[in-house]
């Protein structure tokens, strides 16, 4: 075992609340059971820390275990079998006794508790008792949950995304007193010999894929209503949330959004379909996929009348057919608990309902899921509109697609017209409303090279500039 926990340790660990790796105990329950559980479905995953003597509200309130208790409480972790062991102390902080058990992620998977197996899905420990169940869940060794494997050759040191670290410590409500190395101990990202588990590494390395080859997202945009022919075609690197990042930023660019601003507040983005059924799928895919699986890739395509995102790995037999929707077991329980960690996933096993109920109030169909294979989810388009969010009218922009205004601006054009120049085209034909920073962002280029690129295509008189109405808009020149 590790040294033993400090006082700022426990209170690190108290202070974002309870999560995957961190379970707490306002007193020791009266049934000793309760906590062979928690221990259990620790070393099942990915180990962790079980304080008495912290409420639900993270308060660090102090609790008595006596020597009768203490006993109780180690005989009903012996009865876990293999046998585990574990550390039972306890720590003075401020004046208050908190007992502390850590136990690290075993060895020797699946440990049993009277015949079922415990394991951990966010914050929550669930219980697996059908032989079907355990056999998804405890595969052959070489095949036990991705993210606790091991990544040698991945060094914090030099490969570590500082940048988002910091800015889940803030999401994760983890204080500045915290190292990062104390942060990464609590968070039980490294094995006993000190190698960084893959689940650390695709959360918090700068480039994952340089490590692990299928931590990518493919992103494609179709025309039509077919894969027959592709009109752009992007690979999103680097952590998963800066993957996610990327992705909803790519849909945006392909999707029609539009703005409504109500008095002197922010204006508000309108996605045409619901932006936040778009972050349960990509957030589910990034999660649940099957990591081991090189054969297959995260893909979000974009076609004319859907959007489908397709990860590796259908359901796992942990889920029943008539489970799904309402039960959450996922491949990564390390990466799934460090997404709940930063409310990425609002409620374990909720993601699903929140999909349909989502389309439902944009009174858009239901969201298609395909489980057999690979997990799918396809997310039907409004019907075919011009594709204005802003509902000015274009000339003949409202009559024709964007492959025939592009076609049109591009005989009209007196000169060449760059990659860069038609994606401006496409972006402002999807959304009038969209600024200059929002495509520098999209293109990868400065601010200086989209106004460059603008001012030509003024010239040219394949575009103009409204302005008057709020914050102005764009109109395509086709006649």
């Amino acid at each position: 075992m590790a040294r033993k926990l400090t006082v700022r340790d426990i209170k690190s660990i108290a202070s974002p609340g309870e999560g995957y790796n961190a379970e707490f105990k306002v007193r020791a329950p009266k049934k000793a059971r309760e906590i062979s559980e928690e221990i259990c479905a620790f070393a099942n995953s990915a180990g962790g820390v079980l304080l008495i003597g912290v409420d639900d509200d993270n308060q660090i309130k102090g609790a008595t275990v006596d020597n009768k208790r203490r006993s109780a409480i180690q005989n009903s972790i012996d009865e876990i079998n293999p046998h585990l062991p574990v550390d039972f102390y306890s720590v003075d902080v401020d004046g208050k006794e908190v007992w502390v058990i850590e136990v690290n992620s075993g060895s020797q998977k699946p440990y049993v508790l009277s015949g079922a197996i415990y394991v951990r899905q966010g914050p929550n420990t669930q219980k697996l008792t059908t032989v079907e169940q355990m056999r998804d869940f405890f595969q052959q060794s070489d095949r036990i949950y991705f993210d606790e494997g091991p990544c040698a050759r991945f060094n914090p040191d030099i490969d570590w995304d500082s940048d988002w670290f910091e800015e889940f410590r803030v999401e994760a409500n983890l204080s500045k007193a915290t190292s990062r190395n104390q942060i990464i101990s609590n968070l039980r990202l490294t094995l006993p010999d000190g190698s960084m588990k893959n689940g650390g590494v695709l959360f918090f390395g700068a480039s994952p894929e340089q490590f692990i080859e299928t931590a990518t997202i493919r992103c494609l945009s179709f025309e039509g209503k077919t894969k027959t022919h592709i009109i752009d075609d992007k690979v999103f690197k680097g952590s998963l949330m800066r993957q996610y990042q990327q992705v909803m930023q790519w849909l945006k660019g392909k999707l029609d959004v539009r703005y409504e601003i109500v008095g002197s507040g922010p204006r508000t983005e309108i996605w045409e379909i619901p932006e936040t059924a778009f972050k349960e799928a990509v957030i589910n895919a990034l999660s649940h996929r099957d990591y081991y699986d090189k054969g297959a890739n995260i893909n979000v395509a974009v076609f004319e009348d859907r959007v489908e995102i397709s990860n590796p790995g259908g359901l796992t037999s942990a889920i029943l057919k008539s489970d799904f929707g309402s039960k959450s077991h996922s491949r990564n329980p390390l990466i799934f608990g460090l997404f709940v960690r930063i409310q990425m996933v609002e409620q374990v096993g909720s993601g699903i309902g929140r999909m349909r109920e989502f389309m439902q109030t944009a009174k858009l169909p239901q969201p298609k899921f395909n489980t057999d294979g690979l997990f799918e989810v396809v997310l039907s388009r409004p019907g075919k509109s011009s594709g204005k969010s802003s509902g000015k009218s274009s000339g003949k922009s409202s009559e024709l697609n964007w492959e025939q205004i592009k076609n049109v601006l591009i005989h009209k054009s007196t000169s060449r017209l760059g990659k860069s120049a038609l994606k401006i085209l496409e972006m402002i034909y999807k959304n009038q409303r969209i600024t200059i920073p929002e495509m520098a962002r999209i293109l990868d280029i400065t601010e200086r090279g989209v106004e460059k690129n603008l001012q030509k295509l003024k010239e040219q008189n394949l575009l103009v500039r409204k302005e008057g109405e709020q914050s102005g808009y764009w109109e395509l020149q086709t006649e």
